[in-house]
């Protein structure tokens, strides 16, 4: 599985270099960044650009050409301030997606109104999670259920709008089985094949995880 997004990682602890480690494997543009030398040495050998750097300083944001990297992910929860100042510093600089782990519901507030994206509760989200989501980009959600098998939660693509799963045969084009249909809040686990999909629906199947990527083509 590859990705042609590019993808930045602030902050090297055990989460930052979980989501770094699992980007890298599948073949993504990462950057990876901490202030502190000794993280850095210790992943230089498993994540190729890896840089020692205070991201909370606007000229190194500016001299790491943030405003090119289309997903910022601030793993830096533990120190709040830091994370604050690089979310506001990459929204400045022009990036699309920035996504902040967080610690508290207070701090999530704070952190969405100084324009992060998305906020991650690492409790609630293991970091090889969000990679895996963000690589399979335009699933709503992937848990893995084995390394072979993930259970998938997407949204109806444009061209299966009006369409049965009979029409579709999703089993046979993509090794995948629909479990159940989701809309306006409700999942239906008992499925009519011949039913036309709509575009609000999103569909939860089982797929095998290797072949996951032929969902984007």
């Amino acid at each position: 599985m590859s990705t042609n997004k590019s993808y930045a990682v602030f902050g090297l602890g055990r989460y930052g270099t979980a989501v770094a480690k699992e980007l890298v494997k599948n073949g993504a543009d990462v950057l990876a960044v901490d202030r502190n030398e000794n993280a850095v040495n210790a992943l230089a050998l498993e994540i190729p650009v890896c840089k020692c750097a205070d991201v909370t300083d606007p000229e190194v944001i500016k001299r790491l050409d943030v405003a090119n990297i289309d997903v910022v992910i601030v793993a830096m929860a533990e120190n709040f301030e830091a994370s604050v100042m690089t979310t506001m510093l990459c929204k400045e600089a022009g990036v699309g997606t920035v996504i902040v782990k967080c610690g508290n519901e207070m701090h999530s507030r704070i952190l969405k109104r100084v324009g992060a994206d998305k906020i991650i509760f690492p409790e609630n989200e293991s970091g090889i999670r969000l990679a895996k989501n963000l690589l399979t980009s335009g699933f709503v959600d992937v848990i893995e259920l084995s390394s072979d098998v993930s259970m998938v939660e997407l949204d109806v693509k444009a061209e299966w709008v009006g369409k049965s799963l009979i029409e579709l045969n999703l089993r046979k084009k993509y090794s995948l089985n629909v479990v159940a249909l989701c809309q306006n809040g409700r999942v239906a686990v008992t499925l009519d094949p011949a039913q036309p999909l709509e575009a609000d629906m999103k569909l939860i199947v089982i797929a095998d995880t290797a072949k996951l990527s032929k969902l984007k083509d």
